[in-house]
């Protein structure tokens, strides 16, 4: 044989074994066809992929197992309600009805405009496919429908899910947070509240689950978060990112725990253990300790690069996720109590402010603080939508961890949103606003004074004398708001979320109307023929729609509108614990 010729022989010998390599490890053995034509998808991979058949580039050691033994008692979350008289009765089951039946129109519109794909655009008719076309208003209303008791909508639902591929997506780059948070989440939660009736939702979770856990296959075993998948199937080189968001990489625990728990497979929990322990180690060394910043330099390791703290947009989940993984692991991991304390205990001292208001509210704010070059701490005073959740998280830990003047904390900040949403015309809080922080919370009186000087304050180059009324009438400020950064709504849950958890708590039926209100001004302003829709500004009475209906509003909004008006065994918080898509994940008893 001539040497050119055993050469090329050679070559061709190679080449046949690496495509049969990548063949069994991207899974293109598989009997399961792909759930939509393979020409729909990007780059180099057109098939299902056998995930748990990736080599793993960076082996642990050893496994952090999860705990073993008797859940620990955990006091209890919610109150002890009495009986409830027919006429509360017979308002409550009104209201509930009102929910389910704009649950169901939005399902229906789902259903008709956008089968299958990520989310409908309730003004247009038409869809949107934002996580990668796998159907992601289906998977995040499965647990809404099976709360709701819509039986024939679920089982219609469920037969879809055969048709969806969870091992391959149509993004080039997959966001782990959102995936986890809302597909892992809904089919984790599904299981669960259908009593493990339906084999499907965990194993299409495990296949997800070994899609998501490759990116944590780094040198330190630290994720991806925002993660090329292609690159993970075919065993490319893959580092944690210089730059993530704090809520991001602390949002993974409880959907990979819940997964861990149910399959038997200690892998899960030991990827987002590792990440836990990263947050203790540096939690007292960052710029404010106690907290950790808005962004993170995970390659490094470094909690120090970034100096901006918020429980609001890119941290919010991270602090939310403490309190819940406590309750997840039956009170067994002693390391979630010390980073919720640390974190609420420096969050009172420099986050949570009371702003200046015409009836003088005692309320609460969970605003902003920057360090500057100086080391000096400047709080920004905005009331974020987003950080609209703390109030429930803070009456849970003020429960689950026997700290009982962290309840008044919490109510304060509850109050701080119902307060947002009555100020605006439309009845419904915006995405951002500035208020005035009263330095001394014993002292704030209203002064319109305090809270012209304010509106001029975010607009130095005005001139006082001529400009504030004329500022004030054109922007349309409510007393109290200096300055309305983001006039949007986009549907979010986060504020019927803490005052469903704070009813669930105290009990206080005056919680109920805030949450009707709420509800009514919501479906008075975002209405469309189809469905309803994010709008562009809360202070007009007649917004413009922005065409945008995200999964979130089946799987949070109006779950959380439906619960507040069942019956308070209904997912009870004392059974449950909430992920930070509303999924309720089963708590060990």
């Amino acid at each position: 044989m001539q040497p050119l010729f055993r050469r090329f022989v050679l070559l061709c010998v190679i080449a046949a074994l690496g495509l049969l390599s990548l063949y069994h490890i991207a899974g293109w053995d598989s009997k399961l066809q792909p759930s939509r034509p393979s020409s729909s998808l990007p780059g180099r991979i057109k098939h299902s992929v056998k995930w748990k058949d990736v080599p793993v580039r960076y082996p642990v050691t050893s496994t952090i197992a999860l705990p073993s033994g008797t859940p620990s008692a955990i006091p209890r979350i919610q109150h002890e309600f009495g009986i409830e008289t027919d006429g509360n009765k017979q308002k409550r089951l009104k209201r509930l009805g009102a929910v389910k039946q704009v649950f169901l129109r939005s399902w229906m519109a789902y259903r008709e405009h956008a089968w299958l794909q990520d989310e409908v655009s309730p003004v247009s008719g038409g869809f949107k496919n934002q996580f990668g076309g796998r159907a992601a208003t289906l998977v995040d209303a499965l647990d809404t429908m099976a709360i709701m008791g819509l039986d024939k909508e679920f089982g219609q639902a469920l037969a879809a899910l055969k048709q969806i591929d969870f091992t391959t997506t149509e993004t080039s780059t997959v966001n782990v947070f959102e995936t986890t948070i809302r597909y892992l989440g809904g089919l984790l939660s599904t299981y669960d509240l259908t009593g493990g009736k339906h084999s499907i939702l965990l194993n299409k979770a495990t296949e997800l689950g070994d899609m998501l856990y490759v990116a944590f296959d780094t040198p330190h075993r630290l994720p991806i978060t925002r993660w090329d998948w292609e690159n993970g199937a075919l065993s490319g080189s893959q580092e944690a990112p210089v730059s993530v968001l704090s809520a991001e990489l602390g949002s993974l625990s409880l959907e990979f725990t819940r997964l861990s728990q149910l399959t038997g497979d200690d892998k899960y929990y030991d990827a987002v253990a590792r990440v836990s322990n990263q947050f203790e180690k540096h939690q007292n060394s960052t710029s404010i300790p106690g907290l950790w910043p808005v962004r993170i330099n995970l390659l490094a390791e470094s909690f120090t690069v970034d100096r901006t703290f918020s429980f609001g947009g890119m941290s919010d989940s991270l602090y939310e996720y403490f309190p819940k993984q406590h309750m997840l692991l039956g009170g067994l991991v002693p390391q979630y109590r010390k980073l919720y304390v640390g974190a609420i205990e420096a969050a009172k001292r420099v986050l949570f402010f009371r702003p200046l208001t015409p009836d003088n509210r005692d309320i609460l704010v969970s605003g902003t603080v920057r360090k500057n070059a100086a080391d000096h701490f400047k709080l920004q005073p905005e009331a974020q939508h987003l950080a609209c959740f703390a109030g429930g998280m803070v009456g849970i830990g003020a429960k689950i961890f026997d700290r009982p003047e962290d309840l008044d904390v919490a109510r304060r900040l509850v109050d701080g949103c119902i307060w947002a949403y009555e100020s605006m015309p439309s009845g419904i809080m915006p995405e951002s606003s500035s208020v005035i922080p009263c330095h001394d919370p014993e002292d704030c009186e209203w002064s319109r004074q305090k809270w012209y000087d304010g509106v001029m304050d975010q607009r130095p180059l005005h001139s006082y004398r001529d400009d504030v009324e004329k500022i004030v009438e054109e922007n349309n400020l409510a007393p109290g708001f200096t300055d309305i950064t983001d006039r949007r709504f986009l549907l979010r849950p986060e504020a019927i979320e803490s005052v469903f958890i704070m009813y669930r708590i105290t009990g206080n039926t005056t919680l109920l109307d805030n949450a009707w209100e709420m509800f009514q001004a919501i479906i008075a302003s975002t209405s469309t023929d189809i469905s309803n829709s994010a709008i562009a500004d809360v202070t007009d009475l007649e917004p413009e729609l922005i065409d945008e209906c995200e999964s979130f509003w089946m799987a949070e909004t109006l779950k959380y509108f439906y619960l507040i008006f069942s019956e308070p065994d209904v997912v009870s918080l004392d059974e449950w614990v909430f992920n930070t898509e509303a999924h309720p994940l089963r708590r060990p008893q």
